[in-house]
């Protein structure tokens, strides 16, 4: 299915009942009084993570939503119903904006996690509320609030534990095949890939992560040229950037067909002013680089040419040559990779652990100081 990652939706909170102006008159109870009762709360609307969905394309059919309104108060000191809330479930990743205030109202990052986007209006008062010892008939009640509306605005941002990126036609979409059962388009020209791509790299049972590959990026993506721009925002989350880089431009005997390709080096710079236009943040992950196409030479003449540029990168990072096309290479990668977030993971108890350890501490001394 195509992935459809931004939607602008209208949510529209119930409204309150009204209150209730009403008298008890019964046989044998000449004192009645008022005893009109308190309208209900109008629906609050949610939305929903559901690790089920991975898309927003149903918005595109249905943009506005309702919860329903409360019911009106009643005689006999009856309250009027609640309205039901509306619950919209949304792909987990999603991230709310307020569209008239651009403020960004929550981030849906788990499975089952609930935002409030829309709280119902309050039911009115009924005429029992306004009694009193000189005013014992009141015919007052106020009616019911109105429930909140706003114009929202959904970003998906896919979570995936490394971001492929890198010029059109680099091999990114060739490396997730080859690394993983993923199957995106592969073709001869640019802009094969028209939406991001998410694949699951296994390399034994309980050991994995999830990979996404995004449309290339050219100079000027961060001001919206290419299709890169509308998924730049799908590399935030990721923790791990794998920069692919087409090799041939520094390949001996390399044929140009149509307009050149900048140099690798030249490819790598142009990326990273990208990135920072884009997000800052971006540029601090961690990136390691792939200079892919290999095949293209002969073993000894491939690596030459992948050392000079590193070297003139100044690369400092790890950094690999792979033939996405021929899986030659891209295993060592995977099992890097893998290993990464098996040392994030380990990091990541053991500052827990030590966390823990410091808490109990702190508790035992406060014991025995109020001991």
């Amino acid at each position: 299915m195509k992935l459809v990652d931004e939607a602008e939706i209208t949510v529209t909170a119930g409204n309150g009942g009204n209150g209730c102006v009403g008298f008890r008159r019964e046989k044998f109870i000449p004192l009645g009084g008022p005893d009109g009762g308190d309208g209900g709360k109008g629906g609050d609307v949610w939305l929903q993570a559901d690790e089920n969905l991975n898309t927003l394309v149903d918005f595109r059919h249905q943009r506005a939503f309702r919860a329903q309104r409360g019911e009106n108060g009643m005689g006999s000191q009856m309250y009027g119903k609640g309205g039901e809330d509306s619950v919209i479930t949304v792909p987990v990743g999603t991230v709310v904006t307020n569209v008239d205030t651009d403020e960004v109202i929550g981030d849906l990052t788990r499975h089952g996690e609930r935002l409030l986007v829309a709280r119902g209006g309050r039911g009115g008062l009924g005429n029992m509320h306004f009694k009193s010892s000189i005013n014992r008939s009141p015919r007052q009640s106020t009616p019911g609030g109105e429930g909140e509306s706003r114009v929202l605005k959904l970003e998906l941002k896919l979570l995936a534990d490394v971001g492929l990126l890198g010029f059109p036609n680099a091999g990114k979409s060739t490396f997730i095949r080859a690394v993983s059962a993923a199957t995106p388009k592969v073709a001869d020209y640019p802009f094969t890939t028209l939406y991001p791509n998410l694949g699951v790299v296994s390399v034994e049972p309980h050991r994995s992560f999830v990979i996404a590959d995004v449309p290339g990026l050219i100079e000027g993506a961060a001001d919206g040229a290419g299709l890169g721009t509308q998924f730049l925002r799908h590399l935030q989350r990721t923790r791990l950037l794998l920069h692919l880089v087409d090799l041939s431009p520094a390949l001996e005997g390399y044929e140009v067909y149509g307009d050149a390709l900048p140099s690798p080096v030249e490819q790598v710079r142009a990326i990273e002013r990208e990135l920072g236009r884009h997000d800052p943040e971006l540029l601090r992950k961690p990136r390691w680089l792939l200079l892919n196409k290999a095949d293209l030479a002969f073993e000894d003449e491939s690596r030459a040419a992948a050392e000079k540029i590193v070297a003139e990168l100044g690369w400092d990072t790890p950094w690999y040559l792979v033939s996405a096309i021929g899986r030659e290479g891209t295993w060592p990668v995977v099992l890097d990779v893998q290993a990464f977030f098996d040392r994030q993971r380990a990091e990541a108890l053991d500052d827990a652990r030590a966390a823990g350890a410091g808490d109990a501490g702190v508790a035992r001394d406060q014991g025995g100081a109020g001991a």
